[in-house]
């Protein structure tokens, strides 16, 4: 009897520990609002790279490839005007890429400019996407006889970028549009991977930046994702389907970037990220 109850309490305790390691979303291991914090802190693009792969800013906890450890984020800056779109991505092998997330980032006036982050949708579900808020308090008195004590009234406005030191660099007369020189194989000799955090672990680090970066279901960056669409980047090794399972994708003939016929697929089993994490 003692027997059964031991073995169903390990049971228990090894099923909770593996639901708190694992995500529903792959890109739920990539913080978007934390890619945002980063990139306001930058003073240009190339730090903005550097600073996404510090294990102390907890931006990244992806490992898409499954070889232990996280992957390099690159950066790489599509322009066509005033419109700038920061592309990060990763390659899965020497030939496989594939995008993560964008900022698009628009400027709407003389020293006005705005943006969003979008998580691309092999890896996010449809329309994951953040941006810079501020909370402004207003008070509110109703005119009635006796005492009025004011009701607050909090608003949530959009933030003007412009003034953030990244910002002001890719809108600089001598900017050229960045681009990662970093790839599977060569990477920056300061550049140590780590091994994944569980996601529970993760979820935490990464809490500060959501307190000035919000979730928004609608996207008002439209040139920059119109300039964007025809350069995504696919990789046919791993997607993530609709429900939110990791699936593999074998290559039977050559296939177009953003089209999949004729593919074997396997599904794998998510709970190999719990036997990973560290921590």
């Amino acid at each position: 009897m003692k027997n059964s109850i031991l073995v169903l309490l390990f049971v228990s305790f090894t099923s909770f520990g593996q639901e708190a390691t694992i995500s529903n979303k792959t890109g739920d291991n990539f913080s978007l609002e934390g890619a945002l914090d980063i990139l306001k802190k930058s003073n240009s693009i190339e730090e903005f790279e550097k600073l996404l792969n510090k294990e102390d800013n907890n931006v990244n906890n992806l490992d898409l490839n499954n070889d232990g450890n996280i992957d390099y984020i690159s950066v790489n800056d599509i322009q066509e005007g005033d419109t700038h779109v920061l592309v990060l991505s990763t390659y899965l092998n020497e030939n496989e890429k594939q995008d993560i997330a964008t900022i698009g980032i628009e400027k709407t006036g003389t020293e006005n400019a705005t943006l969003q982050i979008e998580g691309d949708t092999d890896l996010y579900s449809e329309n994951t996407i953040a941006e810079p808020f501020e909370t402004i308090q207003s008070a509110k008195v109703e005119n009635k006889s006796g005492p009025n004590s004011p009701e607050i009234i909090l608003n949530t406005v959009l933030v003007n970028i412009w003034f953030w030191p990244s910002i002001r660099f890719i809108y600089g007369p001598r900017y050229v549009a960045y681009h990662s020189s970093f790839r599977w194989g060569f990477y920056p000799i300061w550049w140590k991977p780590w091994h994944p955090y569980r996601y529970s672990v993760f979820y935490t680090r990464c809490a500060p930046s959501r307190v000035y970066f919000r979730r928004v279901p609608v996207r008002t960056v439209l040139v920059a994702h119109r300039i964007y669409a025809p350069r995504r980047n696919r990789s046919i090794v791993l997607i993530q389907n609709r429900r939110g399972e990791t699936t593999i994708i074998r290559k039977n003939n050559q296939i177009s970037n953003n089209r999949f016929p004729n593919f074997h697929k396997v599904r794998v089993n998510q709970n190999f990220r719990s036997g990973r994490g560290r921590r």
